[in-house]
């Protein structure tokens, strides 16, 4: 029943001798010894990079933007607000003006939410027609849809699969009540929304009723503005998140724990290497199916490489890798964004294949230096000096089979050209945890996890959602740093996003780390069930699986998520899909910590809200920090408090 992994190897070398959360040391701009080290060959060779662009940005920052107080909405701006000029041309205030940039953003994060599903579910669909190169290999996740959409669950796989996409596009734009956040959402928490005015319509109607909102004269009062954020990221986490992972999971199959390695050294520079970058794995999937083929591997041996590998990069390296074992095919994942142009010139990538997200502007000088092909495959990817190759589900065949032979191409013109020699930085990582995996390592029940949070063997859980910054220090310096000072304290953490590639290369997500770093009874229960002290859970679009894994305890226990012993943080946000993950779980009850400070300090009135007032309304609220151990010290008083008032 228990006993996922023994311990292996794999161990990332960084100085750990270094402070690195007082801010970016331009000579020590990551965590990790791998970016490091390639940014002084990047810095060697003049190029462009987001470390030292970011430096440079620091001497020009704009003082009103930082705090929040600017808006560029209407001809008659820019306005800032200041003690001289308390109201922009329009009328609007400070508190208005503030609340209504962060909607903004959140609308941003909502869309790319909504899109990526609205992709997923048109790929099923075409996948139950026959008409793509994948499968359904999780048929229970496809039944688990159909009793949220109503679909018959008795239908032969493909009709009742075909019909749960079609729901799921349709619960996109429906103009009720959200389906999934009527069939999903715990009762409680459905009360507190109807009684807020936070129960939202399908994701598509609520972006159109936010975007509209944010217009210059229509909203202007912070209250409002803060509670149409809330309800996207109700609609977020539930309307767009859930059925988005729950089809990937029916198409690509359910992640189950296994050992895979990350870090620059899974780029081999004899071998034709293709990097799938962004969020969605749809490409990423076809080309290791056509890499499978002998007749790919012999194309690249022809062009005189050792062989054709899939290398995973960002979130789309991350989807894969929870559902691929790491193999002669499938590499293993580079790292997160900031490393991209550190890993592209290592000189051994063949082709950066880009879908919706996390792709830079600037990519094409390392493409021609450094010899790749830049190859765009979402309809909304504008790199400059991308090939266009976009994928509709369905053509995933012939646009794999055009990026191999472009890649294979390639390896011929690069193979002669100077390397890096990055072999040495390799990790191991346990990836591929989900709610079901728990379930199973447990006996098929969650009532073992509950006995251990009731025992306080597991103080609480905290879910590390989160980008990866500058902001606020080096490259994943925070993140890792607040991870290693949760675990010590007994308190269990699940990792999702960019930030969690950063706790896979520091060797948080490896048994070795249990005696290094976890606290001893947090340790005794790793030890008995065989995990790490920091659970992969994915991807930044696994904030669904995680709330609905929240959602599953506080129903096992009898309570509502806002009364349980967890946590958020998101110690290194940085984009808008960030803001709306934290607005879905500030409405769910759930103390969120983030860092940097996001750009509302120029309103006292939004500040108090977020920080403190919205706690009497949701039971959850932000806490701001960039301090690792006092932001631990937050998160730690808080569970304790929840642990007092459950008795436990």
């Amino acid at each position: 029943m228990f006993g996922f992994f023994k311990k292996g190897g794999g161990n990332e070398k960084h100085p750990e001798s270094l402070d690195l959360s007082k801010g970016v040391d331009i000579k020590m701009p990551s965590f990790h010894e791998s970016v490091n080290y390639m940014y002084k060959k990047v810095k060697e060779a003049g190029l462009s990079n987001v470390a030292d662009r970011y430096k440079a940005m620091e001497q020009v920052r704009c003082k009103f933007c930082k705090e929040g107080v600017s808006c560029q909405l209407c001809s008659m701006g820019p306005c800032r607000i200041t003690s001289k000029t308390p109201r922009g041309v329009c009328g609007i205030d400070a508190h208005g003006i503030v609340m209504r940039n962060m909607l903004i953003k959140a609308n941003m994060g909502l869309a790319a939410y909504t899109y990526h599903c609205r992709e997923a579910a048109l790929t099923l669909l075409e996948t139950a027609k026959g008409n793509t190169v994948y499968e359904i290999k999780d048929p229970s996740k496809i039944d688990a849809l159909a009793q949220v959409l109503g679909v018959d669950t008795s239908l032969p796989l493909d009709k009742k699969a075909e019909a749960v996409a079609e729901g799921v596009l349709r619960s996109l734009s429906e103009n009720n009540t959200s389906v999934f956040v009527e069939k999903l959402a715990p009762e409680s928490r459905k009360e507190v929304f109807r009684k807020l005015g936070i129960m939202p319509k399908g994701p598509m109607n609520e972006l159109v009723d936010s975007v509209a909102r944010s217009m210059t004269n229509i909203d202007g009062d912070y209250i409002t503005l803060a509670l149409a954020a809330l309800r996207n990221g109700v609609a977020s986490a539930f309307g767009a998140l859930v059925p988005l992972e729950t089809i990937q999971d029916a198409l690509y199959g359910t992640p189950t724990p296994h050992e895979c390695t990350v870090d620059f050294g899974v780029l081999d520079p004899d071998y034709v290497n293709i990097l799938p970058n962004g969020h969605e794995p749809f490409v990423g999937m076809a080309l290791v199916k056509l890499a499978q083929d002998e007749k790919f591997q012999q194309m690249a041996r022809e062009a005189g490489a050792k062989g054709l590998r899939i290398v995973g990069s960002i979130e789309t390296g991350q989807e894969m890798m929870a559902r691929l074992n790491c193999d002669e095919v499938f590499a293993g994942l580079t790292s997160n964004w900031i490393s991209i142009e550190y890993f592209l010139s290592t000189g051994a990538v063949d082709a950066f294949v880009m879908d919706m997200n996390c792709s830079l502007a600037n990519l094409k000088e390392y493409a021609d230096k450094y010899t790749f092909k830049l190859i765009a495959v979402s309809n909304i990817i504008g790199v400059p000096g991308s090939i266009r190759l976009e994928y509709e589900p369905g053509n995933e065949t012939k646009v794999a089979e055009e990026i191999i032979k472009l890649a294979v191409e390639n390896f011929k013109e690069r193979r002669n050209k100077q390397k890096e020699d990055v072999s040495r930085f390799k990790q191991k990582a346990i990836v591929g945890f989900s709610a079901e995996a728990i379930v199973n390592a447990l006996g098929g029940s969650l009532d073992p996890l509950l006995e251990v949070i009731k025992s306080g063997d597991i103080k609480g859980v905290v879910a590390l959602v989160n980008c990866t910054s500058l902001g606020n220090g080096p490259q994943d310096s925070m993140t890792v740093q607040i991870a290693k000072e949760l675990i010590k304290r007994d308190i269990l953490v699940i990792g999702a996003g960019c930030g969690n590639a950063g706790l896979q290369k520091a060797g948080l997500e490896t048994l070795e780390a249990v005696d290094k770093y976890a606290g001893p009874k947090l340790a005794g229960v790793c030890k008995a069930l065989g995990i790490p002290p920091v659970l992969s859970f994915g991807t930044c679009t696994d904030t669904g699986r995680i709330i609905m894994t929240v959602v599953a305890i506080a129903n096992a226990l009898g309570v509502d998520p806002s009364q349980l012993p967890v946590a958020v943080t998101a110690p290194e946000y940085m984009e808008q899909k960030a803001v709306i993950d934290g607005f879905s779980a500030v409405a769910m009850g759930l103390y969120t910590h983030i860092s940097p400070v996001p750009p509302v300090t120029g309103s006292d009135k939004v500040v108090k809200l977020l920080t403190e007032e919205v706690e009497g309304l949701t039971g959850g609220k932000i806490a701001v920090g960039d301090d690792p151990v006092q932001a631990a010290d937050g998160i730690e008083e808080h569970i304790v408090k929840k642990r007092e008032l459950l008795g436990i």
